[in-house]
């Protein structure tokens, strides 16, 4: 599996994607997550590992919480897989708009 699909994989959960946005304004620890969502902290730990394994999420001791936030180049292979559709699109505009100047 490449890196860009474990991220989609990691992604396509919306509790996942739901505990990223919570970690989009800096730091949490796992109670904090768990306080803002509606699963349980078992759940909640279970989801970090999956997004860490993905690459999307770094963790940090602080004393005996572990402290959870974005990892900045997290999504760099998908943007760069989402980014060939966008190329290929643009290629395909400039090939159409020089069909049509001739």
């Amino acid at each position: 599996m490449t890196d860009a699909a474990r991220v989609l994989d990691a992604l396509g959960d919306p509790t996942r994607r739901h505990v990223l946005e919570l970690l989009r304004d800096g730091e949490r620890s796992v109670r904090e997550l768990t306080d803002a969502s509606s699963v349980s902290q078992p759940a909640v730990s279970q989801h970090l590992r999956v997004l860490r394994d993905a690459g999307l999420v770094d963790v940090r001791a602080a004393g005996t919480r572990r402290l959870y936030r974005v990892r900045p180049d997290g999504l760099g292979d998908v943007r760069a897989w989402v980014d060939t559709f966008w190329d290929d699109a643009l290629g395909a505009f400039a090939a159409h708009v020089e069909e049509q100047q001739r």
